[in-house]
């Protein structure tokens, strides 16, 4: 399923100050660069689009254990704040495809991206959303 990137939900999750579930002042400098050596396979200093995509989708089929192509609300555990899972979840059928992930985890990075230059550096990850973006990419 391909979320609309121009729903409703979304405009008002990306108008959100930052995810309730994970109010995080800011993560510290140690947090950010590891995170970024972990998430920049190609060392440029930055994590783009397609690299969070990368580490999502390998984080996704690490949690996805009982191999029915979805995530519920405990195998995530609680990557997704309540708030947001009507974002993360469009057809509202209680579990996160592969493709849903996705389009959830290119929100937050949006979000994240506020120099929006599509890439994210060390700054940027130790906001509160680059901050819920990592957690959505790594274990």
């Amino acid at each position: 399923m391909k979320l609309n990137l121009n729903t409703p939900a979304l405009a008002l999750f990306l108008a959100a100050s930052v995810l309730p579930a994970i109010v995080v002042t800011s993560a510290s400098p140690a947090f950010a660069a590891s995170a970024l050596k972990a998430l920049d396979p190609d060392k440029d200093g930055t994590v783009d689009l397609n690299e969070a995509k990368t580490a999502a989708s390998a984080l996704f089929d690490k949690l996805e254990k009982d191999n029915d192509g979805t995530l519920d609300r405990k195998e995530l555990h609680n990557r997704i704040p309540d708030a947001d899972w009507a974002v993360a979840d469009p057809d509202n059928d209680k579990t996160i495809s592969k493709d849903e992930y996705l389009a959830y985890v290119e929100a937050v990075f949006k979000k994240a991206d506020t120099d929006n230059d599509g890439t994210l550096d060390a700054k940027e990850l130790r906001t509160p959303a680059g901050h819920a973006l990592v957690r959505l990419l790594m274990k």
